[in-house]
């Protein structure tokens, strides 16, 4: 199966003439061979443009080629304008399936009966269709009262070739860990294995409910950060694997941006609270949205001087344990304030970089490719560049890639890609910097300290009856031990007194027999 897919895979791209887009003198000697060897695979779509050609290639091949062109297409510092625009339409349009047969798996998921009593007004045209599921609008009617809702499908079938992209993957990545130099150090099978863990908990859509729920329920607690972002109810009644239905919002597409300018809304204060509520997420709650292209998030610009986001699709999220959320916190600070010394520490510390590095040297590395970044506004910074910089800095100390990272780095960078969209002159450090300093206050200060506290209180609750009794049983166990401990000394220097003893009398009796054997010979 992994053979035909990969077959499909290299097929498809030179079906569409993908290889036309690198420059031949870029390409090795045994590239142009190989090329040359399957010599019956031509371009078929000559008289499409070269962006056209590539997105209708990462499209046809399934939903891990549509996202990686998602994640691609938010990052228009790396790519050309035509290019960008194109793989954009990855986000809600690809092609749909049949709205009749997806009619059919809801009734098939919810039940005849339960469809016609509580389904009303369903659209076979779909709103939006994208790699995974479509959705299509509808009215659920409950107890007299009636909801606009919309409901979503999975594709028929999309399990297999997700597998069957997988192994390819699986395949791809044992190749690199073998052969190439940087191999082990990137862990590629680990983080196929943690990408393969994703995409297939996004086939589950109870997952995806319950995911919304919970992000849902962390921002309703009245914190000042919780208004700014809102996610829609869920109907987990009616829901089931591959059926999700949910209430339908009605916003602005984050990139349209031309629409957003004309109706007056407050970019700078939108961007600011998308860096916020994404800060939030991971280090508040410990749970992220991980999918945040421009296809899964909307502007609510109803009062357009006070404009919020919202979020759907919570299909795959992100969780980061405290070590890790510490050492994050610690390191984006230590970054701000240009501690770098510290950042090199806390890296070693870790474990992410082997304890023997000289902490002077990748210091003055990551000085290196931080210092020139800062206090630029995000139009004047190239983080693709950025990343280039680490990555060889990462080669130079034998970083080793940490697979629990890697959805918070593809979110930061679709956080990115959204900040470049709407405000592009937004200071991301200025932004950052007080969120983030309050929190490691927060988790290292006197309040923690009580926080903690106040936490295990109903645990020392439980347990503070039974401390006298503990200590009890302590101090007499202790006591036992004592007495057996001073037993088996009495009984180690009776032991080595023995042997002592027989040592003696061992020397002696080999004085007598030399001296006898001296006499004799005399």
């Amino acid at each position: 199966m992994s053979s035909l897919r990969l077959y499909h895979i290299v097929k498809t791209f030179l079906h569409f003439g993908v290889d036309d887009m690198v420059p031949k003198h870029l390409l090795p000697w045994y590239a142009k061979l190989a090329r040359a060897c399957i010599f019956w695979l031509r371009n078929k779509h000559k008289d499409k443009s070269p962006e056209q050609r590539f997105r209708l290639a990462i499209e046809s091949l399934g939903p891990v080629f549509i996202k990686f062109g998602q994640m691609l297409s938010t990052r228009r510092d790396l790519l050309p304008p035509e290019l960008a625009d194109e793989l954009a339409l990855l986000q809600d349009q690809v092609k749909p399936f049949s709205g009749e047969q997806a009619k059919q798996l809801i009734i098939d998921s919810l039940g005849k009966d339960a469809f016609e009593q509580h389904i009303h007004d369903f659209e076979l045209l779909p709103l939006a269709s994208a790699s995974i599921a479509q959705v299509h609008t509808a009215t659920l009617t409950e107890e007299g009262v009636q909801e606009k809702i919309v409901i979503k499908v999975l594709r028929p079938n999309i399990d297999k070739t997700i597998l069957a992209d997988i192994k390819v993957m699986t395949l791809f990545a044992g190749i690199v860990a073998r052969w190439l130099p940087d191999g082990k150090r990137l862990r590629p099978k680990e983080v196929v294995n943690e990408y393969r863990k994703t995409i297939l908990d996004e086939l589950d859509l109870n997952r995806e409910a319950a995911n919304a729920i919970q992000l849902k329920r962390n921002f309703t607690q009245g914190s000042e950060f919780d208004k700014a972002l809102y996610v829609p109810k869920i109907y987990s009644e009616y829901s089931s694997k591959n059926v999700l239905v949910m209430e339908r919002i009605y916003g602005i597409g984050v990139g349209e941006v031309d629409k957003l300018n004309a109706l007056g809304v407050n970019m700078k204060l939108l961007a600011e609270r998308g860096v916020e509520t994404f800060f939030t997420q991971v280090f508040r709650d410990s749970f992220f949205h991980a999918d945040m292209h421009p296809g899964n998030v909307f502007v609510d610009a109803t009062t357009p001087e006070d404009p919020t986001w919202i979020a759907i699709d919570c299909g795959i999220v992100g969780t980061l344990n405290r070590e890790d959320k510490r050492y994050l916190a610690e390191n984006f600070v230590a970054f701000f304030n240009r501690d770098y010394r510290k950042v090199a520490q806390l890296h070693v510390d870790s474990g992410w970089v082997p304890h023997n590095t000289s902490v002077d040297e990748f210091e003055f590395a990551i000085r290196t490719v931080c210092e020139p970044i800062f206090n630029k506004p995000l139009s004047e910074i190239s983080f693709g560049q950025v990343l280039v910089n680490l990555f060889n800095t990462a080669r130079r100390f034998n970083m080793e890639v940490q697979p629990q990272l890697v959805l918070l780095q593809k979110t930061l960078l679709y956080i990115e890609g959204l900040g470049r969209q709407l405000y592009p002159q937004l200071d991301l450090w200025q932004t950052a910097k007080p969120f983030l300093e309050n929190w490691v206050k927060e988790q290292m200060g006197v309040k923690a300290v009580f926080a903690k506290v106040k936490e295990n209180l109903p645990f020392w609750n439980e347990k503070l009856p039974e401390i006298p009794d503990l200590i009890y049983d302590y101090l007499k166990s202790g006591k036992e031990n004592q007495h057996q401990q001073a037993q088996l000394m009495r009984e180690m220097l009776a032991a080595q007194k023995k042997q002592n003893q027989h040592l003696v009398y061992s020397v002696i009796a080999a004085a007598l027999i030399i001296a006898a054997a001296v006499v004799y010979s005399a």
